[in-house]
């Protein structure tokens, strides 16, 4: 269990590694900040100023020296554009991520999981078929389409909602239901397949065998068994939420990580991009690495494996 453990961290390290270093240099090519930062009309002698100052007039090999050593300590640099530290901005902006994030999540359970086990105790009829096409649109449509569809039936039309901003609960539906709307399809089809396969189970056909209302083989026999890779998998999505909702974030204006990320790209702010992009990279690795340990520890065969 220890060498699986140590293995695990040690590929957890190195994904982090790789990322920092694909990160650096892949925001480098998008083009010189300085640029943007200087005023317009500026002379070739400012643009080397500023570049002189955030340290880009020095070899990259040199800066990334410098990045990672910053990183160790904690510190992710200052922003080019807002001129305070990203660590800071990062964290000003991860709640209402979070915020965000988990009023999808609770939209895509309350969807995806009811949906998924009907579609399966109605396996072959009209309500599967549309589980089968709400999952097929869920998977298929893009969340900035959808989003922007939400905005001009109810901001538009019904002015029914807000069309971007924070500050209320209303200001969370639309956005919420555009990020989840994915995930409620993905959920769907995963609760569906699980309950299928417990359906078929000789424990299942065991309790119905000794006449217990159907009812009540599905909701104690079948479901709390089919529900547990399906909370792995929320669990999973949850943080992939926080730092992939740059699009609907964007949309909606939503004072998000993802719409600081997309900031940080418009204004070629290599601090920030580079911080968003680790830190979400972190965050993922860590719940992917903690999913496998309790994995291994719930089913010794896993660490067992070469």
């Amino acid at each position: 269990m220890k060498k699986f453990v140590v293995r695990r961290i040690g590929y957890s390290v190195l994904s982090l590694l790789l990322l920092s270093l694909t990160i650096f240099f892949f925001v480098r090519v998008t083009g010189d900040p300085a640029v943007l930062l200087a005023e317009p009309g500026a002379s070739a002698e400012d643009l080397r100023i500023i570049r002189e100052q955030f340290g880009l007039d020095r070899p990259l090999w040199i800066q990334y020296g410098a990045f990672m050593e910053n990183l160790l300590k904690g510190d992710f640099g200052k922003s080019f554009y807002y001129r305070t530290p990203v660590l800071e901005l990062y964290l000003s902006r991860l709640p209402h991520s979070l915020l965000l994030a988990g009023a999808a999540m609770v939209f895509s359970l309350l969807i995806g999981i009811p949906t998924g086990i009907i579609a399966a105790v109605r396996v072959n009829r009209w309500w599967d078929s549309i589980g089968k096409v709400f999952a097929l649109l869920g998977l298929s449509l893009p969340s900035f389409w959808v989003g922007l569809l939400l905005i001009l039936f109810f901001s538009v039309y019904l002015e029914w909602l807000p069309s971007s901003g924070a500050g209320t609960a209303w200001h969370v539906i639309m956005p919420a239901f555009a990020l989840g709307w994915y995930f409620a399809a993905a959920h769907m089809r995963l609760t569906r397949s699980s309950m299928l396969e417990v359906l078929g189970s000789e424990y299942v056909k065991l309790a119905r065998l000794k006449g217990l209302p159907e009812a009540l083989v599905i909701a104690k026999h079948a479901f709390k068994n089919a529900l547990i890779p399906v909370l792995t998998l929320a669990g999973i999505n949850l943080v992939i939420m926080v730092n992939v909702a740059v699009v609907v974030e964007t949309v909606f204006a939503w004072p998000g990580v993802g719409r600081l990320l997309f900031e940080g790209i418009s204004f070629r702010d290599f601090p920030v991009v580079q911080a968003t992009v680790i830190l979400g990279g972190a965050m993922i690795i860590v719940v992917n690495l903690v999913v496998d340990i309790l994995y291994a520890v719930i089913d010794p065969r896993i660490r067992l494996e070469r």
